[in-house]
């Protein structure tokens, strides 16, 4: 077989680290997500995976987690939505969700990305059926949303997004998102202030969970989910979740279920990751 080199920034990089969590979580004797696809894509890429820094079991757990709630909040925007929708999925990486869900026909999913990362999933990734479409931009640019028919409501995902934008970025890509279609959703995970104030304060130690770059491209960190109501009209915050919160944590590992409950503990640890929904 094969195999594909890959050359991506450290940033765009970390989608590596996620892929790999997710293909361990895939060999796991309980498999949160079940993603194999993951799995195949890693076997065929010729990295040294050692360096994600993706290796404890907790590590894939609260990955595959993150993931796998999202998916359920995107599921049940589509079961609420049974006509035509969009789901508009940022910062997609090298994520499988549009085949993990499979949409129907009637659903347009559009994955936007780097153009280098668009590129790397046409190589890797098999081409889903049904209204299918990938976009390489920047998503803090001006433009290409239009590009993206604004006629149906959307269901908006981002996954390991926004703690890389600045505060105005995050602020301009919701106003913008929200004007351009006619309501929906957004779905994210997001980092509370005090890990994105930790991280640059120690990234030059690694802290053992990232590379010093990726570290130091944290930015964004939110507190209050209710703050973002204010940056556009009708705009509501409708719920959160924290990944120790879910209620199936027992059937984990024990290496896995004990590292996420002591991280929960730790100064910060509990808020240092969620996942936010709103509506507008």
């Amino acid at each position: 077989m094969e195999r594909e080199k890959v050359e991506l920034t450290t940033v765009q990089g970390t989608m590596l680290a996620t892929l790999y969590a997710r293909a361990l979580d895939s060999r796991a004797r309980y498999s949160i997500l079940g993603d194999h696809t993951a799995d195949e894509v890693v076997r065929r890429v010729d990295h040294d995976w050692s360096k994600t820094g993706t290796r404890a079991p907790w590590d894939a757990a609260t990955l595959a987690l993150r993931g796998r709630e999202l998916d359920r909040w995107t599921g049940e925007f589509l079961i609420a939505h049974p006509g035509e929708v969009t789901v508009l999925h940022l910062a997609c990486g090298l994520d499988t969700r549009v085949h993990r869900l499979d949409p129907p026909p009637s659903v347009r999913w559009v994955d936007v990305d780097f153009p280098d990362v668009i590129e790397l999933r046409r190589r890797l990734l098999p081409e889903p059926g049904g209204n299918y479409r990938m976009l390489g931009a920047s998503v803090t640019e001006e433009g290409w949303l239009e590009e993206v028919p604004g006629d149906r409501p959307v269901v908006v995902v981002a996954e390991g997004l926004t703690m890389y934008l600045h505060e105005e970025e995050g602020r301009q890509l919701i106003q913008r998102i929200c004007g351009h279609f006619p309501g929906g959703e957004l779905l994210f995970d997001c980092f509370s202030k005090r890990l994105v104030r930790l991280a640059k304060k120690l990234s030059w130690m690694a802290m053992g969970i990232a590379p010093r770059a990726v570290l130091e491209s944290w930015h964004w960190g939110i507190d209050d989910p209710r703050e973002l109501e204010g940056w556009q009209d009708g705009l509501a915050f409708v719920d959160d979740l924290y990944v120790v919160d879910v209620p199936d944590l027992n059937r984990l590992p024990a290496a896995a279920r004990i590292g996420l409950r002591l991280g929960a503990h730790l100064p910060g640890g509990r808020d240092s990751g969620r996942l936010l929904r709103y509506r507008f």
